[in-house]
């Protein structure tokens, strides 16, 4: 599928989603995020693992303690995947994966201070718009390289060990759950058009591993029917699995989230809403279940 180019394409905020005929009187289209981007980026450290299968991998790394965090105590850690296309966009892509937000102060005490990674696959786009060399089983060996590596090298620091991506992202957090089950204490597929075996369902819940799996019922493009709704029976079923189903992605100013650039996707990026922390701007939560939000949901794994 060809994917817009976001660094030349301006976002179309008059668009009409085929979705408003099913918005109430009382509902209203937003197309804008109300939290500040790009605003910590530079918190993030840069670096490489050389890997030749794929190319080597750029990633970059949050380091609570380098910003003020004690250095006697454990701290989980939370590794972000992109979607399709937001590699292109280098740095940016921390923003475009949903994990920027998770290293501003005030995440940062929900959470307990935690670590932030984020790699990025060696993706290429064609001159008819196609993205090549995204996240596929070909890169499981080099990130869970970085992972193990990185949990080596700060052995007596870390707890809890998550995994958490959307959309193209949200199928490589799965793939990494079916083949290193152990390894997680946490995983958050969201709006993935992936959905794993049974088998490896029951896999992962025997295991413990705590799931939160979000997906918008008017997703554009991993369709709801399609990719969750026969499964929610075996989802009721798991230990540890939070659903998060909601009938509209919202903004933090409480409209229903539209992103247009040259179709509609505000439905499919749940990411932007769980940058927001799944909370809105008046401070209510998105879900009664989650009172402090995504960042309350890692907070708890780490307190069981």
């Amino acid at each position: 599928m060809a994917l817009p180019d976001f660094k030349k394409i301006q976002q179309d905020k008059n668009a009409v989603p085929q979705w408003a005929e099913y918005l109430k009187d009382d509902e209203f289209i937003s197309y804008s995020v109300t939290y500040k981007t790009r605003t910590y980026l530079d918190l993030f450290d840069d670096y490489i693992l050389p890997y030749e299968k794929t190319g080597d991998i750029r990633y970059y790394v949050y380091d609570p303690i380098k910003h003020g965090a004690l250095p006697d105590k454990k701290y989980p850690v939370t590794m972000w995947f992109h979607g399709a296309s937001n590699s292109l966009m280098v740095k940016d892509c921390i923003m475009c994966c949903g994990a920027e937000q998770y290293a501003s102060p005030e995440l940062q005490q929900i959470m307990g201070n935690a670590y932030i990674i984020v790699p990025l696959a060696n993706e290429t786009r064609t001159e008819d718009g196609r993205i090549l060399n995204g996240w596929s089983g070909d890169y499981i060996e080099p990130i869970m390289k970085i992972y193990n590596q990185f949990v080596e090298e700060h052995s007596e620091t870390i707890s809890e060990k998550f995994i958490m991506g959307a959309s193209s992202g949200g199928y490589f957090t799965w793939k990494l759950l079916e083949t290193n089950t152990e390894f997680f204490d946490g995983a958050s597929p969201i709006a993935s058009g992936y959905f794993p075996s049974y088998e490896a369902l029951d896999r992962i819940s025997a295991n413990g591993v705590k799931l939160l799996i979000a997906h918008g019922k008017h997703d554009e493009m991993a369709v709801f029917d399609d990719c969750i709704a026969p499964h929610t029976e075996k989802l009721s079923q798991l230990e540890n699995c939070l659903c998060f189903f909601p009938e509209w992605v919202y903004n933090g100013d409480g409209g229903v989230a539209s992103v247009f650039y040259g179709f509609e996707m505000g439905q499919h990026c749940m990411i932007n809403w769980i940058q927001h922390n799944l909370m809105f701007d008046n401070g209510k939560s998105a879900d009664e279940r989650l009172p402090l939000g995504f960042a309350g949901w890692i907070k708890s794994v780490c307190e069981e």
